[in-house]
């Protein structure tokens, strides 16, 4: 019989992957969780339950959750114009067709809202056609692309040279990747009058007991950071980050995109708080209404289909996807979450109570999810 240790196995046995850690949950009675392998190809430790890893993307739910708690709050609303705390995109402007030059542009026809950043159609972001002009910026300004926390500049600096750069389509128009949530972990701090660490710490991470997820790792933890890995040209593992690089001090812009480390089990305490509507512990940290706006689907079809590299049919909620077809034997109708780049995927089916969580250290080569993943997917759905 199949289990989720062998699933695992089967990726560091081959030598494509020194470890990885997953977690697989119907229901807080039927929680599956497998070690495998070591924290680095050396094998200076076993990896662990505990073992703390780069979750890159699978950050991006919790922004969101962060941005919805401001709601709840009454700060800000989702149809709120985002100019009077983020004066930088006060007058944005656009290219006057996407693959046009930067300098021909014409003015934003509306204000970018909260729910355009939510959705990810506020203008700014990665399209399926990573060539564009406009899309080139946002590499070579913003630092956009594989996360690298000391290398992006502080947030004030940062959204000026947002400022800077033209949208790739009108406000509400179109789905693009990434961008948004980095600009919305903006928001957060400006809205709340603290750094984005401080708020999520404070309203997130302590409630849920999430004691490994931050920034950076101190240096008291470091033993349990895993190292991180690219494909090298023979095909085996090559060491991007080691546990005392790029993640070993505070980054000047913590990334609200995919800046975050965490565990296994506290990706799934986060799970558990949506899957509970919001409540953990006794406690409510969201509104059952933000959490059912998180997921459901936000986009048209044509939205959709526009952006078939990222979204593989799915739809998209507020700081993850959505499936909206069972493309897949592993797609649940109502599905939520996402994948990161560093090769980390986190699912929960708000219909069942399911959860899906892989954590490995093996840089994704592109938006398509590995063979991992899939077979990961692929057990987690029985199947």
């Amino acid at each position: 019989m199949t289990t989720l240790r062998n699933t695992l196995e089967t990726y560091v046995g081959n030598g494509s992957m020194p470890g990885a850690v997953g977690l697989v949950a119907h229901g807080d009675d039927r929680v599956e969780v497998a070690a495998v392998g070591f924290t680095d190809v050396e094998g200076t430790s076993p990896m662990a339950r505990d073992s703390i890893f780069r979750i890159a993307s699978i950050t991006k739910p919790v922004t969101a959750a962060a941005v919805m708690m401001l709601v709840d709050d009454g700060l800000i609303a989702l149809d709120d114009p985002v100019g009077p705390w983020l004066p930088e995109l006060g007058s944005p402007t656009v290219v006057r067709t996407p693959a046009g030059p930067v300098d021909d542009v014409v003015p934003a026809a509306r204000a970018i809202t909260v729910a355009d950043l939510l959705t990810f159609r506020a203008g700014y972001g990665f399209p399926s056609d990573f060539s564009l002009p406009a899309v080139g910026l946002l590499f070579s300004e913003l630092g956009q692309g594989a996360p690298q926390p000391q290398g992006v500049a502080a947030p004030d600096a940062w959204m000026a040279a947002l400022s800077r750069i033209p949208m790739l389509h009108q406000p509400g128009d179109a789905w693009l990747y990434n961008t948004c949530s980095d600009i919305l972990g903006v928001l957060i701090a400006r809205v709340a009058g603290r750094p984005l660490p401080e708020f999520l710490a404070e309203r997130l991470f302590e409630p849920l007991s999430m004691a490994d997820t931050g920034f950076e790792v101190p240096a008291g933890k470091l033993d349990r950071f895993t190292s991180y890995y690219g494909t090298g040209p023979t095909g085996g593992p090559e060491l991007i980050d080691a546990p005392d690089g790029q993640w070993s001090s505070p980054p000047a812009f913590p990334s609200g995109a995919g800046g975050l480390v965490s565990t296994v089990d506290d990706w799934y305490a986060f799970a558990r708080m949506l899957l509970a509507e919001g409540t953990a512990g006794g406690h409510r940290l969201l509104s059952p209404a933000s959490v059912r706006r998180m997921t459901t689907d936000q986009l048209t079809p044509s939205q959709r289909e526009a952006s078939p590299l990222f979204l593989e049919g799915q739809g998209w909620g507020f700081g993850g996807s959505v499936d909206v077809a069972e493309i897949n034997p592993w797609n649940v109708l109502g599905r939520y979450g996402w994948v990161g780049g560093t090769g980390t995927a986190a699912y929960l089916v708000p219909s069942t109570g399911a959860v899906s969580i892989l954590l490995s250290q093996l840089a994704m080569t592109g938006p398509t999810p590995p063979p991992l993943m899939r077979d990961f997917w692929r057990y987690a759905a029985g199947v």
